[in-house]
Formats: structure tokens, C-alpha cells, sequence
């Protein structure tokens, strides 16, 4: 199995990450891919696929961080994406979530560091891993504007979550689908109208992909704790009951979907 999205290269793991990478490995994950969300994030995910032989990085800027990003930031993080371990341009997109942390950037300066992105992964051939929060339609109309800059197929969306209408659009677009530790919780997300399991139901298998975004949404019985790779088996299981089918068909179809799209 492959945690096709994760953050290793943040805070939460720099004490220890050496150990949660061998757990990972121990518990059956196979490739683990840290993703960045600024270009310091992204620096540091390179940092560790260059170290480990079986980690992979995406590297991009996440919108929360569009209005904080300095001239020169595009040549920057071109530099570092054409290393052979990058396997995509991400997260990327629009989030319309108003966090406490982080309040709504301005939706027009998203947009235009959103498809500075998408340009810049063209560049590159490379696919692209789609951040999405409550704007689902806006993302569908950006690359529905773009799609002659998309790969076949032209990646994935991370953590998704989003209408059954935003579900058909992407996956008619050839986007493959992440579901995280977050569907195993009871009840809507946040501002949702639709359940993640009903979500992930109406998936196709060959288009499903595994990953945990840790240190965030650990899966129950953990929700709460700090998440790791590792708790991706957990996940999987979760998924291939709702997909009907067995843990091992549900981790080689994941499995084989992750190499198609990132070529690992």
C-alpha cells in the first residue's frame, strides 16, 4: 500500500520521523509521499525522498499561504520539482474555509497562484494533487479552463470531500480520488452537505487512492492522537468495506492506481 499524501516534513515528526517511517514500512506501506505546502515545506519533503530510498515528494504552494509568497517563488520552486524523486505539483487549488488559524484568502490571488501551478506542472509533465475545500466548483472550472495543460490522467484530489456533481466532474476529467482518516468519523465534515462514505461509495476502485495526511486526521481509534504512514492500513480496511470487497483486492487496485498516476 502507498500514503500518497503526508507531511513527515513538518514539525510534528522532525524528532522522530526516522522511527515512523520504519513503522510504516513494518506495517506494510510500501512508498510514502510527503507532500509541501510552502517552499520550505516542499524543500524539506525533497530533503527526505533524496534520503529514503522509498519516498517520493510533491512539492507546491497550499492557497492558505498564496498572499505570503515572495517574487521569485515560481523560478524557486521549478528549481526544485525537476528532481527525479518529484511526482507531482501540489497541493494546489482553492479553499474557501474560513480556519482559525488562517482566514479566506482572497479568492482572486488563489486562483492565479492555483493555475501559475497548474502552468508550471505542464512545464514539467508532471500531475497535479488538487486541495479542495468548499470550492469545489470554482476548482472544476479552472481546469475544465485548463485542461489542454493536464496530463492523462491529470492527478488526483486530495482528502476529498465536495457534492456528488463536483465527484462526477472530476473523475469525468480522469482525476483519481484520496480519502483520508477523516472517513471513518461519524457525521457530515464541516460545512458539508454529503458524507465522505457516501463519497467514497460512489468511487470507482480504480480510481481510489490511499493516504493519510498525518500529522492530521488520524483514523478512529486514534482520532485525536498524531496520525502517521503506518495508519494507512487502517484506512484501507475502512475503504474495502465500503467498496464490498476485500482488504487485499482494496490495498493492490490502490496500490497499482498510485503507480500509474505518480510513475513510482
Amino acid at each position: 500500500m502507498i500514503d500518497v499524501h503526508c507531511h513527515l516534513n513538518f514539525h510534528a515528526f522532525e524528532k522522530d520521523y526516522d522511527e515512523v517511517i520504519k513503522r510504516a514500512h513494518e506495517s506494510g506501506i510500501e512508498k510514502i509521499i510527503n507532500v509541501g505546502t510552502r517552499l520550505d515545506s516542499s524543500k524539506k519533503a525533497l530533503e527526505l525522498a533524496e534520503k529514503y530510498d522509498k519516498l517520493f515528494a510533491i512539492l507546491g504552494i497550499h492557497p492558505h499561504h498564496a498572499d505570503k509568497l515572495e517574487d521569485g517563488w515560481e523560478k524557486e520552486l521549478k528549481n526544485f520539482a525537476q528532481n527525479k524523486k518529484v511526482v507531482a505539483i501540489g497541493e494546489i487549488g482553492l479553499d474557501y474555509y474560513r480556519y482559525e488559524t488562517n482566514q479566506v484568502v482572497d479568492p482572486k490571488l488563489q486562483k492565479k497562484v492555483f493555475e501559475t501551478q497548474i502552468e508550471l506542472a505542464h512545464q514539467l509533465n508532471l500531475p497535479l494533487q488538487i486541495h479542495n475545500r468548499h470550492a469545489g466548483e470554482d476548482i472544476v472550472e479552472v481546469l475544465k479552463h485548463h485542461k489542454n495543460l493536464l496530463k492523462n490522467p491529470p492527478g488526483m484530489f486530495h482528502c476529498f470531500a465536495g457534492t456528488m456533481d463536483v465527484l462526477k466532474d472530476v473523475l469525468d476529467m480522469g482525476f483519481y480520488i484520496g480519502f483520508d482518516g477523516n472517513l471513518t468519523y461519524e457525521g457530515l465534515p464541516p460545512g458539508e452537505t454529503v458524507s465522505l462514505r457516501e463519497l467514497a461509495k460512489h468511487t470507482p476502485t480504480e480510481r481510489l487512492l490511499t493516504e493519510t495526511d498525518s500529522p492530521y486526521l488520524a483514523p478512529v481509534p486514534h482520532r485525536g492522537s498524531r496520525n502517521e504512514p503506518s495508519y494507512a492500513i487502517i484506512l484501507g480496511k475502512f475503504l474495502a468495506e465500503i467498496k464490498g470487497t476485500s482488504f487485499e483486492k482494496l490495498k493492490e487496485q490502490t496500490t497499482r492506481n498510485a503507480q500509474l498516476l505518480f510513475n513510482i
